[in-house]
């Protein structure tokens, strides 16, 4: 099991500066990828660059790139650009992101995701393959009908064809179209004792074309937080999963609250919902069970932490991308550091 870090969003707290010192020292230690999301503030694409810049090993992806945001062709010429400036180290993580962020954000319907992002990988495999673009579904047509537009190819020869794609993805069908598309899989609330019916799905897709899981990267974002008493280890994640359990999303569409309720946790699932959308975030918070999040990341000593890597090897996870809530550089670089040293004590690296 290969180890990551996820650096999520720009935010108040935290400046693009801490993000390139921490991953510098990921660089250092030898993580095998560094990942940077994307909602309506900061963009992945320009943080993934400028990091890989100032690194020397370290892959870049991300986690996302909106699809309702940029068109196939653009997101295939800035994969195709990152990956040539970094010599092969890019990684092109894809999600359609949310109803309220896609119609709110970037005037797109959300409508009928699964279609939607099938064609859209389509099209930028073709891209990246410099294939002439010629296409027409239900989504895209290119180049479009009765205009001056004509097919297009790829004006420069990237350094690869063949980047690796990946989905974020949380529903069933979703997941089994991740295994049928795409090279990997971008997971978030990843219990590794529910492993095997989350990568089923994945199975199903693969086996649709042909393929087994091998080579298949299985790479759930998963929180670290370091200490002596896990339960007080929670209490710093509690903010964090109220806010996609009971905010990301209408009370009609939260695919975090569904994934929730998939696990077990429906009860708690809609009073932290309820508690979110009336206002109530720290009631919401306090709402989130431990054992949610002592399942979903990773808590405690050192030695607690290498344990449960073990657990998340043992499921089938191939990529494990930690993700921290350092306020500062300093402390940003002593968490990769732990993590570093846990992964070293599982036995789970390559």
């Amino acid at each position: 099991m290969r180890l990551g870090l996820n650096l999520g969003y720009q935010t108040p707290w935290t400046t693009p500066a801490d993000h390139l010192a921490i991953a510098q020292e990921a660089d250092r230690l030898g993580y095998s990828c560094v990942w940077v999301a994307e909602a309506y503030g900061s963009d992945s694409p320009s943080i993934l660059a400028w990091i890989a810049g100032q690194t020397e090993r370290i892959d870049v992806g991300s986690a996302v790139m909106q699809i309702p945001a940029r068109t196939p062709a653009t997101t295939a010429m800035t994969a195709a650009t990152i990956d040539s400036i970094t010599g092969g180290r890019f990684r092109l993580g894809l999600g359609v992101s949310g109803p309220q962020v896609s119609e709110g954000w970037h005037g797109v319907r959300y409508g009928k995701p699964l279609g939607r992002t099938r064609e859209y990988v389509e099209i930028v495999k073709m891209a990246l393959a410099r294939q002439t673009v010629a296409f027409e579904g239900e989504h895209y047509t290119l180049p479009l009908p009765g205009g001056p537009g004509k097919a297009l190819k790829l004006s420069f020869r990237p350094h690869r064809t063949d980047i690796p794609i990946y989905l974020a993805a949380v529903g069933p069908k979703n997941l089994e179209l991740a295994g049928e598309i795409a090279d990997g899989w971008l997971a978030i609330f990843y219990d590794p004792g529910m492993g095997e019916q989350f990568l089923a799905p994945i199975a199903k897709g693969r086996a649709k074309v042909g393929k087994d899981m091998t080579g298949f990267d299985v790479v759930p974002s998963v929180p670290v937080v370091f200490g002596d008493d896990p339960e007080s280890c929670a209490e710093l994640l509690r903010p964090y999963c109220a806010l996609y359990i009971g905010g990301m999303g209408s009370r009609e569409k939260n695919f975090y609250n569904e994934l929730a309720t998939r696990m077990g946790y429906g009860e708690a699932a809609r009073e932290i919902q309820d508690l979110y959308l009336s206002g109530q975030q720290r009631d919401a918070a306090a709402a989130v069970p431990f054992e949610f999040i002592d399942r979903t990341s990773l808590l405690g000593p050192v030695d607690r932490v290498a344990a449960r890597m073990r657990e998340y090897a043992q499921s089938g996870v191939t990529s494990l991308a930690v993700s921290m809530f350092a306020g500062d550089a300093e402390t940003g670089r002593e968490i990769v550091r732990s993590v570093a040293e846990a992964h070293r004590l599982s036995g789970t690296g390559d």
